[in-house]
């Protein structure tokens, strides 16, 4: 528990008070957390074990990580996501942005089962449309997230949906048919609050001056329809089940041939903006800020961050202090209520300690498990609470592989956008609800609900 109050007063101070990285604060919390498990009798090599164990879990969504960078500098090169900008103002209405957006990224992730994906490739135009429409990032952002992460949860191409399933032995499309009860009246809920949230703002929309950075776009970048074709191309193969590094990597390639053809880009050009990415300076800095970025460059802050999470979660795993807390939990346990409401806050203690999404869905799906079986509880109902909070709170925190990514990509801190990313914290509200009702609990020896 030392090891939790540490990290928490560190975050507070360094971040919150002072506004720095919170690079450092993890990499003393690790130091700390490492003397206190070695003083106590740990070997050093075993925390190593479990170190190299958690950043090999998140090794293939760093590269993942690296190639969109690399991709988003060549998308920003060639004019993609300025004409996905452009097209995108001229199309959507600035009343209906905000429920416009959280869809389009749910029917987009729906239709991939990847929400990182759907937040590096449409949710970057969306961030752009938006602040062409004067709303603010954080909401844009939560939008964004709120949609991305509903296919994240309910696409059965999903990583994430596959895992809960298989982790509490429930069959997959029950599990998936079963998460409908939680996840569409979290969506329902989540668009009517962005339709409201977002009303203010657009009757502050000045089209005139829309018009006008329009016509500066154009102007900076050639605009050309068929630059579209790119994110249509990596949306495509992500939804016909190729990996997502081919996909991006293909991407990438594609960008880079665009750039050469509609931006007259050089070679050295285009490999440029793949390491250090766009600067654009057109006097008008709104434009700047929508066309500047990507690169390898701009992604290898947020991994370094995700290392430091992962090497923190590597001790807090070796050293025992994450059973330690769920073991003090167990005891309290004694109705379906109090099962569910603990694996959810588990699962975001985990995303929270542990930086990860997988580990948020693993740890509480194993150390559970017994006890829903012990209730008669089905396994859907395990398999559904993991994806609840596991999959949904795991964008929530900046140090989490999941949040850290979204940071990278829409330029948003995790904790500004939090409030706004309505559908990740409704859902685990709708879970306990119903877990303390008994509304849509099913068991197995009766097969109710």
């Amino acid at each position: 528990m030392s090891i939790l109050l540490f990290l928490l007063v560190a975050i507070y101070f360094a971040v919150v008070r002072w506004q720095m990285d919170p690079q450092i604060p993890i990499v003393l919390t690790t130091v700390y957390g490492a003397a206190l498990a070695m003083f106590s009798g740990i070997s050093w090599q075993r925390l190593e074990e479990a170190i190299l164990d958690n950043i090999n879990t998140v090794a293939q969504s760093l590269l993942v990580l690296l190639v969109i960078g690399i991709m988003l500098g060549t998308w920003l090169h060639s004019g993609v996501v300025p004409t996905m900008i452009y097209y995108g103002s001229l199309i959507i209405s600035p009343k209906l942005f905000l429920p416009t957006a959280c869809l389009l990224c749910s029917i987009t992730s729906l239709s991939t089962g990847d929400s990182w994906g759907t937040a590096g490739t449409v949710g970057i135009a969306l961030m752009g449309i938006g602040l062409s429409f004067g709303i603010p990032a954080p909401m844009i952002a939560g939008a964004v997230v709120s949609g991305s992460y509903f296919g994240d949860k309910m696409s059965p191409m999903s990583d994430t949906t596959l895992l809960a399933s298989a982790v509490a032995k429930a069959d997959l499309f029950e599990h998936i048919k079963y998460m409908l009860w939680t996840t569409i009246p979290a969506l329902i809920i989540a668009v009517v609050a962005y339709f409201f949230i977002g009303l203010p703002h657009a009757h502050n929309v000045n089209v005139d001056e829309i018009q006008v950075m329009l016509g500066e776009l154009s102007s900076a970048v050639n605009i050309n329809p068929i630059l579209l074709l790119a994110p249509a191309f990596v949306i495509a193969m992500i939804a016909l089940k190729i990996p997502a590094l081919p996909a991006l990597m293909m991407g990438t390639l594609i960008g880079s041939v665009f750039a050469v053809i509609f931006q007259g880009a050089t070679l050295p050009e285009v490999m440029d903006a793949m390491h250090y990415g766009i600067s654009m300076e057109t006097g008008n800095e709104l434009i700047d800020s929508l066309v500047s970025g990507g690169g390898l460059d701009y992604v290898m802050w947020t991994i370094s961050l995700i290392f430091c999470a992962m090497a923190l979660g590597g001790i807090l795993d070796g050293s025992g202090a994450i059973k330690e807390v769920v073991s003090r939990m167990m005891k309290r346990i004694n109705s379906v209520g109090k099962l569910v409401t603990t694996t959810i806050f588990t699962s975001f203690f985990i995303n929270f300690a542990m930086a990860d999404q997988y580990l948020a869905i693993i740890f509480p799906g194993k150390m559970f498990g017994e006890e829903y079986e012990k209730m008669g509880l089905h396994p859907k109902v395990l398999s559904r609470t993991l994806e609840d909070a596991g999959t949904l709170t795991s964008p929530l925190f900046p140090w989490n592989t999941c949040g850290a990514f979204i940071m990278s990509v829409l330029m948003v801190n995790p904790f500004a956008y939090a409030p706004y990313a309505i559908l990740n914290w409704v859902a685990p509200i709708i879970s306990i609800i119903y877990s303390f009702t008994g509304f849509k609990i099913a068991y197995i020896d009766n097969g109710k609900n």
